[in-house]
């Protein structure tokens, strides 16, 4: 059984590039163009940069074809076996996406948001490369900046419309246990996937203290941010983009789009829920800090709002207060006094872990297992020394947020590398499955919109065998 498409691993990797801004070296001289062997009849006359297709109001040039390889090559993919042809299919994907999402009146993109997206992602490739744009300028063969921005604004906004249109298009799909158990028994044993070595680990996290005076500076900062907004006039977008400690929304201004079923803090919700078009909360808690919302614009069931977040400081004083209550802790485990996962539920500050006595959960698949060859460089470097049941050194690391934490960690399981089992990896065969679905219904939802949309493959490009039927 095929899990992973050819196409859709080529379009994955195509859209994780540069282009989405992802780090990666730019410095390099860029790669001639590899020359592929594909069903193109081979030509004598002068190769010339023209449009190759057309998807809805979208073209496709040659050299879309070349810069792709080149975003390959950079990353350090291999495209050695990758034809012309295949590229393009990928590409025609990709903009049969973004037409689709420009006539979906649920679907919005707006121009602050990729400007803002823009200027961050020029901002990484530029400390990559020590701030020269001449560099980007060549990499690129754009005459100017002026010129580079134009051209990266489009493929920014097109690559945000794919997603979209994609993430809608799978957004409602769900798998049941029957599904999932059909899935499994439809692999033949021969095909059954193999699973790496893994383990598992449990950890118990003590927060510093925040004093009262600390939350109230917070508080008085976010009401005079307000106050600014409402009664002078000044911008709550660059006020987000300049204050706010929520790393995920700073460049874009503290902007989010939500709905009910959005996984976000109920607290969260609840207040940008009970406000008005234009209305700023005040402040309120969370986990994270202290926020304020402005809510821009209701859209159905879809919110779009932006926030500030503000976190208080921890002193230092409440910083070594912190670590030796975990130095206690640990002193308590290690000399049998109380468990480690009985001192997780009650001693623990962390909320996601303290329940289940410790359990951290991978991030990546909400599963408790993590594999060797796939866990966060930071996490294996604290625990691969371990033995099993052994106790870290209390560890100092920084949150989400970039706050001061201490924590101890143990190993609690190990599993070694096995062919996959049904009740042992029922998650990851999950996953497997929801995938395959999701697939199909991508698929069905493409040869449905192929057959809507105007589509036209020029010349020797015509003879491609495409997965879809892109040629009418």
């Amino acid at each position: 059984m095929k899990f992973i498409k050819s196409r859709n691993f080529l379009t994955s990797l195509f859209l994780l590039g540069a282009l989405l801004g992802q780090s990666q070296e730019i410095i390099q001289e860029a790669p001639s163009t590899p020359v592929k062997k594909d069903t193109i009849k081979k030509s004598n006359r002068q190769k010339i940069d023209g449009i190759i297709a057309a998807v809805g109001d979208y073209i496709i040039l040659d050299s879309d074809i070349d810069l792709a390889y080149i975003e390959l090559a950079q990353q350090g993919a291999s495209a050695a076996d990758i034809p012309r042809c295949q590229v393009l299919g990928s590409l025609l994907e990709d903009k049969l996406y973004a037409h689709q999402a420009t006539q979906d009146s649920t679907i919005v993109v707006t121009d602050a948001e990729i400007n803002a997206m823009m200027n961050e992602k020029i901002g990484v490739m530029m400390e990559q490369i020590g701030g020269d744009m001449k560099k980007i300028l060549k990499f690129y063969n754009k005459k100017n900046e002026e010129e580079f921005r134009s051209f990266f604004f489009d493929v920014l906004k097109n690559n945000k419309l794919t997603t979209e249109m994609r993430n809608k298009i799978i957004e409602d799909i769900e798998i049941t246990p029957e599904e999932v158990r059909t899935f499994f028994k439809k692999i033949p044993q021969e095909d059954l996937p193999t699973f790496g070595a893994e383990m598992e680990v449990s950890q118990i996290i003590i927060q510093p203290k925040v004093s009262e005076a600390e939350k109230q500076k917070v508080i008085d900062r976010l009401n005079e941010i307000r106050r600014e907004v409402l009664e002078e006039g000044a911008s709550f977008t660059s006020r987000a983009v300049i204050y706010t400690q929520d790393r995920a929304s700073s460049s874009n201004g503290g902007f989010y789009k939500i709905n009910r079923k959005t996984p976000f803090l109920k607290e969260f919700k609840d207040v940008a829920f009970s406000l008005n078009e234009g209305e700023i909360s005040k402040p309120f808690e969370t986990e994270y800090g202290y926020h304020i919302i402005l809510l821009e614009r209701i859209k159905g069931q879809e919110l779009e709002l932006r926030h500030i977040l503000l976190t208080p400081k921890v002193t230092d004083e409440a910083l070594k207060e912190a670590r030796d209550k975990i130095t206690l802790i640990r002193n308590r485990i290690m000399e049998g006094e109380i468990s480690f996962a009985d001192a997780a539920r009650t001693m623990s500050d962390e909320k996601e872990t303290r329940a289940n006595g410790g359990v951290f959960l991978n991030p990546r698949t909400l599963d408790s297992k993590f594999e060797l060859t796939k866990m966060d460089p930071t996490l294996y470097n604290q625990v691969s020394n371990l033995k099993d049941k052994e106790i870290s050194l209390p560890i100092l690391e920084e949150d989400k947020l970039g706050q001061k934490q201490y924590k101890i960690i143990t190993v609690t399981n190990r599993i070694d590398e096995h062919v996959a089992e049904y009740s042992k990896d029922y998650i990851k065969i999950k996953e497997l499955a929801l995938s395959e679905k999701r697939l199909i219904e991508i698929d069905k939802w493409t040869k449905e919109k192929i057959g809507e949309t105007f589509i036209k493959v020029n010349g020797s490009y015509r003879n491609c065998d495409f997965v879809n039927g892109w040629v009418k």
